[in-house]
């Protein structure tokens, strides 16, 4: 089993934060594209190797984000109607989301075998977590759904916030 944490800085206006391990090296590098349409998020390895790529929809009638990992699109995040709370469907073959994952304490499941595990770290600035690998070859699969869920977070934050005004 492996341990990694992801960490976001607070207040980065570009959406930089990196993906650490127990020894705190960096494993996966993470930025957002600022003032770029469409939002995107890259996920880059040691090397600066791009391995996955978060893209949101623009011009649709609700939000929705797609996920490629090394160049193919593996899951799609999209807002269902609604008129009370927002709902959201995660959409991806084989892989499937059991938990919270909106409060982010969930497991991540490939054919019902639990893959990894999910859980928010409170009592830190800025939002963190731990995520435990337990398939090493879904990895980067499973740190790209926890940055997408955290980038679909992030933009229900914003629309909600922007409506109130």
């Amino acid at each position: 089993m492996k341990e990694l944490y992801i960490k976001q800085k607070v207040f980065s206006l570009s959406g930089k934060f990196t993906v650490i391990d127990q020894q705190e090296n960096d494993v996966y590098y993470v930025e957002g594209s600022f003032m770029q349409f469409p939002k995107t998020y890259s996920i880059l390895n040691t090397t600066r190797d791009e391995v996955a790529l978060i893209t949101k929809k623009m011009l649709s009638f609700l939000p929705k984000f797609f996920v490629e990992v090394n160049g193919q699109e593996v899951l799609t995040i999209k807002k269902e109607f609604s008129f009370l709370k927002a709902r959201y469907t995660i959409d991806a073959a084989g892989i499937e989301v059991q938990g919270n994952w909106w409060d982010m304490n969930f497991q991540v499941l490939q054919q019902g075998e639990v893959i990894g595990q999910v859980n928010k770290e409170w009592f830190t600035w800025g939002d963190s977590y731990k995520v435990q690998i337990l398939n090493e070859e879904m990895e980067t699969i499973i740190i790209a759904l926890v940055i997408a869920i955290d980038c679909v977070k992030a933009d229900q934050a914003a629309a909600s916030s922007a409506s109130t005004m």
